[in-house]
């Protein structure tokens, strides 16, 4: 499995990581096109290549579709976007930016070709990597809006929190081997 091939590539210092991705792989609380797309959303949000190489390994394993992969990625797309926008707006002590239209497209976010709610579970995660406050309160209100509680909501941001940190200290190791 990928996430084995992942957790290899941890150095010792990292234990706590490779045993939370163990666990989150395993994890229930969320339906496994939610859980694999989560991961997958993530790992292209941070970007490291041994992470996304991996874990797109465990979510084709695992059969996450081409249709939910593509809507996953399209998730990391849309919001490496509007995470620097909306949070400037947010930053920006000057509120005049936050009466203007964003003149951004965003047309993935209306039609993304799975469940809305899941898409939103992806954009909510990448959000949370991404550091948006303003992106994170809107993504989890539509959440609540289609019934998704808390404690799922709460595993998207364990596994969103868990690809980063593996992604940073892998991408730290490689860093000083060259």
């Amino acid at each position: 499995m990928s996430i084995d091939a992942l957790r290899d590539l941890l150095p010792a210092y990292a234990k706590d990581l490779s045993l939370n991705l163990s666990t989150l792989a395993g994890e229930t609380t969320l339906s496994d096109q939610q859980k694999w797309g989560t991961f997958l959303a993530s790992a292209y949000a941070v970007g490291q290549g041994d992470v996304v190489r991996q874990i797109r390994s465990a979510a084709e394993a695992f059969g996450l579709s081409e249709e939910a992969a593509e809507a996953a990625r399209a998730a990391a797309a849309i919001m490496a976007m509007n995470n620097v926008y909306y949070r400037s707006l947010h930053l920006l002590t000057n509120r005049e930016y936050r009466t203007l239209p964003a003149r951004l497209r965003m047309n993935v976010i209306g039609n993304p070709g799975v469940e809305k709610a899941d898409f939103e579970l992806w954009c909510l995660a990448v959000s949370a990597i991404n550091g948006c406050g303003m992106c994170l309160d809107s993504h989890e209100a539509e959440l609540k809006k289609h019934g998704v509680e808390a404690a799922r909501i709460q595993t998207a941001l364990r596994i969103a929190a868990t690809v980063n940190a593996v992604s940073r200290v892998i991408a730290a190791e490689r860093a000083i081997e060259s």
